[in-house]
């Protein structure tokens, strides 16, 4: 049901008569298959200014928007409401399409009436009929006293520091340089390459990662627009997106370099067994799949022959899901206290990959591979299953609440026991004998306290560090201007880190190639005429220096009164309730908006 009022003649313009025109969505059923958006769109034409009420089944849709676009013109309206999914998903398109019709882009509102009704209120239609009202009037209620607004333009600096020299880090200095930036990489360790060192064979492609290595390293090393510090820490950053101001320590020396964006490229750590875990530290057979990578390198340690103490391996044994997978009562927390609850994803093709190398290289080794669930989720990566199959490697399955036991072997022969309820042959209990027992461990998140400290910056559940959204947003941080690249964010192997760094390049290329940035014109402003100087709003503020005291004159007398930095201020509003005079307001959320928010959310409908 549609409600259209008289339209207003004049043109279309935020500082006049509010004339509000509100946009039901019922997104393909995820909303209107538990809410009556006809009920909210005639509800919602009978509020205050409220000039025309629609519904569509996708608002989000080139329809639905043309529809706000053709309102615009022929209503003459000056505000818009959509009520829809998380702004976080559309506020931005919405936006877009104000500015299409000639509005300003904040004359907008958005009401979430899918995650935060139709979602979680199934079990009763007609309560969440009326919340989604009450939403909708909220956001009326708002948007009558908007005031255009424009985004804050700050000049940006077009260098960028990247924190970590593994492949990510590499890769996204090569990008970025590419691109026309300089680029400034600081590394902790004396060498560049990180984990990759580590590496032998990369699949699929069955290249030496020290060929990738030495070639990434050497376009680096040559690029006049890069700089490299090894042996280097970040040990202080202020400022905002185009101009961030970062201590780096190095040789004993501190420098302070200015920088328009920050990647981080810092990676993760692989999973070290507990002492006892799978007879890890108990028995020298027992290693890791790391530790086995380096033992099978031709130039390793054992010269290229599959020994373990001095002696012939003739049967090896993997387990999977060590450190990854965790469940509590089953699995021992971590020194940190965290269980590894997620699936570290690349393990399993490594341990193929590992098995079918032993299987080619020493036919007369037995392969036998204990495993959960063998998930190798890559684009060609199926194969080594397959192939490990064909090549006659052994697989026994096991359940989570039962795990493998490792042992010392009782007799002559092999060295270690693997004892297994094997579900492949109807749960019979297996011995398997084993020389070399591999440990499949997985990803676990780096100790990055200090940087997240320093940057304000989130962890997910899994302790990685956070994305704003997995999709949308996929390697940017909820702090404008630091972006994220590799292991850092979630377990990946070569492919996917080069492909994350790549998109941070991309990305951070995109926020600053126009040499500056515009940010979203959220921020504290202060009156200097209700200001007393106080300092109040200084002492709460959760930014740096995003609010300062400053001398003004008035009437020939010199008065000390708050002044923001827009750029720096994250219009949190912690400053707003802090002064006594209420001379600081957040410009888009303003007091006066709240407390017209709470009336209608209180109104009756």
């Amino acid at each position: 049901m549609s409600k259209v009022n008289p339209p207003n003649e004049k043109p279309a313009n935020g500082n006049q008569q509010p004339k509000v025109g509100v946009y039901v969505c019922r997104c393909g059923g995820n909303i209107s298959d538990v809410v009556s958006v006809e009920k909210v769109a005639e509800a919602a034409g009978q509020m205050p200014d409220v000039v025309v009420a629609r519904q569509n089944t996708f608002m989000c849709s080139h329809p639905g928007q043309q529809m706000i676009v053709d309102d615009i013109a022929k209503l003459g309206l000056n505000r818009v409401v959509v009520a829809a999914c998380s702004p976080r998903l559309h506020e931005l398109t919405f936006r877009k399409t104000l500015v299409r019709a000639g509005l300003n882009a904040y004359l907008f509102e958005h009401a979430n009436i899918r995650e935060q009704v139709s979602w979680v209120s199934k079990s009763d239609p007609e309560g969440a009929t009326a919340k989604a009202t009450r939403l909708v009037g909220a956001a009326v209620a708002k948007v009558r006293l908007s005031r255009p607004l424009d985004p804050i333009k700050v000049d940006a600096t077009r260098q960028v520091l990247i924190i970590g020299g593994g492949v990510s880090g590499l890769r996204c200095a090569r990008d970025l340089s590419q691109s026309g930036f300089r680029v400034v990489l600081v590394e902790q360790s004396a060498a560049l390459g990180g984990r990759l060192t580590e590496l032998g064979r990369l699949y699929p492609v069955q290249v030496e990662a020290r060929e990738v290595l030495h070639s990434l390293i050497s376009e680096v090393s040559r690029d006049a627009a890069i700089q490299v510090l090894t042996s280097a820490e970040v040990t202080a950053v202020s400022g905002s997106i185009g101009n961030f101001s970062v201590a780096v320590r190095c040789a004993q020396q501190e420098t302070t370099i200015h920088v328009g964006a920050i990647v981080l490229a810092t990676g993760f750590d692989t999973y070290e067994p507990l002492p006892g875990e799978y007879g890890y530290a108990e028995f020298p057979e027992v290693i890791t799949l790391p530790q086995f990578v380096r033992l099978l390198e031709k130039q390793g340690p054992s010269d290229g022959q599959l020994q373990r103490n001095g002696r012939p391996v003739k049967n090896v044994c993997l387990v999977h899901c060590v450190g990854s997978r965790q469940i509590e009562g089953i699995h021992q927390p971590g020194p940190d206290g965290r269980l590894h609850e997620y699936c570290s994803r690349f393990c399993c093709t490594a341990a193929l990959q590992a098995a079918n190398e032993i299987r080619a290289r020493f036919p007369a080794v037995n392969v036998f591979d204990v495993y959960r669930d063998i998930r190798t989720y890559g684009r060609g990566h199926e194969s080594y299953y397959e192939q490990a199959s064909k090549q006659g490697v052994i697989f026994f399955r096991f359940l989570a609440e039962q795990l493998p036991q490792i042992r010392r072997a009782d007799a002559d022969g092999s060295a270690l026991v693997v004892q297994v309820k094997d579900t492949l042959t109807w749960g019979e209990d297996l011995e398997i004998p084993a020389d070399l027992v591999v440990l499949v461990t997985g990803a676990v998140p780096r100790d990055l306290s200090r940087l997240i400290d320093m940057l304000k910056l989130s962890r997910s559940p899994d302790g990685f560090l956070q994305e704003v959204h997995p999709k949308l947003r996929p390697v940017e941080t909820a702090v404008s201007g630091v972006f994220l690249a590799g292991g850092c964010q979630a377990p990946m192997d070569v492919g996917e880190s080069c492909t994350a760094a790549s998109a941070a390049a991309a990305r951070v290329s995109a926020a600053l190639l126009k040499g500056y940035v515009e940010l979203e014109p959220f921020a504290a402003v202060a009156d200097p005429a209700l200001c007393t100087g106080t300092g109040a709003c200084i002492e709460v503020c959760q930014h740096q220096r995003a609010i300062s005291l400053v001398d003004v004159m008035a009437d020939g007398v010199t008065l000390r009164r708050a002044q923001v930095n827009p750029a720096l201020c994250g219009g949190c509003g912690m400053c707003v309730p802090a002064c006594p005079h209420g001379a600081i307001q957040v410009d888009g959320w303003r007091l006066e908006q709240f407390e017209a928010m709470v009336d209608a959310i209180a109104a009756d409908y």
